[in-house]
């Protein structure tokens, strides 16, 4: 499936002025479909293309010298889109000298890889998670990475085994798929796992370490920031909890008026640190940075031992008759039931409450739906947090709607139906 439709790259050529564009041949469809409404697009090859005029032959009919192109510290390298997790997706640049911080600060101080190992993992190079994952990081260390096309769960495992990759790069939701089929494949090469992209629950935390070994290294990182900032080595992980600032950024909570709120209460995460937030002609901008913070858009607090604690993305949190209420946290606790595959959680509008929690389930047996189930998942809710908080609202799904990327798009489920 190609990452961008042809809406899509009308939108993304035309805000970042693209004027070259590489593309696989099987997906010349989608391209040529676009190339109309694409006014800058001026050039485009394919590869995976065997004519003359693909890339292959192009390139092997190219000397392999070429003159350094002169660019300087602060001049813009790339312009990486987000997801669209919340609606239309934004265009974030980056400067070079952003591409050699991410590489000089979590890597360096809680990854800590070496040249001899091997990375491999599921996130597209064009998101930011997956070209410092199995890009710029093993390129900084002169390690080397594993790709592979095609990287879901059941082709992720075997691929580990094959190519013997020592550090793996996915989101919470492939682990807790490949964790119980782990054991019918060898790992012993694995030595580090980093998830992100999205909240890590605990439940799979506890999963993938029965089932591995192997401790997650958990992360919070956003395309406008480049890449992680916050996070927790193996030997300080804890679940449901992201960790610490990583050397070169400060965070803090602040509240809706931009103060720095007392440990334990929930407010708006903020960093500063070597990259920023730059959208490109986005009037989001001013939202985003406040007074020097970059406002991330997650719901954040800081608990009695200095760690950030992800509550919720800001526009997740519920406010159901008073109560505040973070959808992540009712997702984990239903992630502890058995049959649960993968869920989530969102408040959707009531009269007489404001807004009610909803949960939306995959079952591992989608035979097994019953509204007897919807019941047992409630009380066991109410069982693992507190009572308030649970589901009013069960409804079973075949799956649940997420980016390209993995991510779940919540404001889809919060549409009506």
């Amino acid at each position: 499936m190609p990452l961008l439709r042809a809406k899509e790259l009308v939108d993304v050529a035309t805000k970042a002025q693209v004027s070259h564009a590489l593309c696989d041949a099987r997906l010349g469809d989608e391209l040529r479909a676009a190339l109309p409404a694409c006014s800058t697009l001026k050039q485009v090859r394919y590869f995976n293309d065997s004519s003359a005029q693909g890339v292959e032959a192009l390139a092997a009919a190219r000397s392999s010298a070429f003159a350094d192109v002169s660019t300087a510290a602060d001049d813009t390298c790339l312009i990486a889109f987000t997801s669209g997790t919340t609606g239309k997706p934004k265009g974030t640049m980056h400067f070079h000298r952003d591409v050699v911080a991410i590489c000089e600060c979590w890597p360096r101080h809680t990854l800590r890889a070496t040249a001899d190992d091997v990375f491999i993992g599921s996130p597209p190079l064009a998101f930011t998670f997956g070209l410092g994952g199995l890009l710029l990081f093993p390129l900084s260390v002169g390690a080397s990475t594993a790709l592979i096309e095609k990287a879901s769960p059941d082709l992720l495992l075997p691929a580990i085994a094959e190519y013997r990759a020592s550090v793996c790069f996915t989101a919470p939701t492939s682990y807790r798929a490949m964790a119980t089929h782990a054991g019918e494949h060898d790992l012993t090469s694995l030595r580090k796992c980093v998830s992100a992209g999205e909240a890590l629950p605990a439940a799979t935390r506890a999963l993938w370490k029965a089932h591995t070994g192997i401790e997650i290294i958990d992360g919070i990182g956003t395309t406008e920031m480049l890449h992680i900032f916050i996070s927790a080595d193996e030997q300080h992980a804890r679940g449901g909890v992201t960790g610490r600032p990583v050397p070169g950024y400060v965070a803090c909570v602040l509240d809706d008026a931009g103060r720095e709120v007392a440990p334990g209460t929930v407010g708006r995460l903020a960093v500063k640190g070597p990259t920023g937030c730059r959208y490109l002609a986005d009037e989001r901008q001013k939202n985003y940075v406040v007074d020097g913070w970059n406002v991330t858009g997650d719901a954040y607090k800081v608990d009695e031992h200095g760690d950030f604690v992800f509550q919720a993305r800001t526009d997740d949190m519920i406010v159901s008759a008073g109560y505040n209420i973070a959808g992540p946290e009712v997702e984990g606790a239903l992630l502890a039931h058995p049959a649960v595959a993968e869920c989530a959680v969102v408040g959707l509008p009531d009269e007489a409450r404001g807004q009610v929690v909803a949960a939306f389930v995959v079952l591992k047996d989608p035979a097994a739906a019953s509204e007897a189930l919807a019941h047992e998942l409630q009380d066991f809710v109410k069982q693992q947090i507190a009572p308030y908080k649970y589901p009013r609202r069960v409804e079973f799904r075949d799956s649940l709607p997420r980016t390209e990327t993995g991510k779940l798009q919540r404001f889809k489920l919060r549409q009506p139906s």
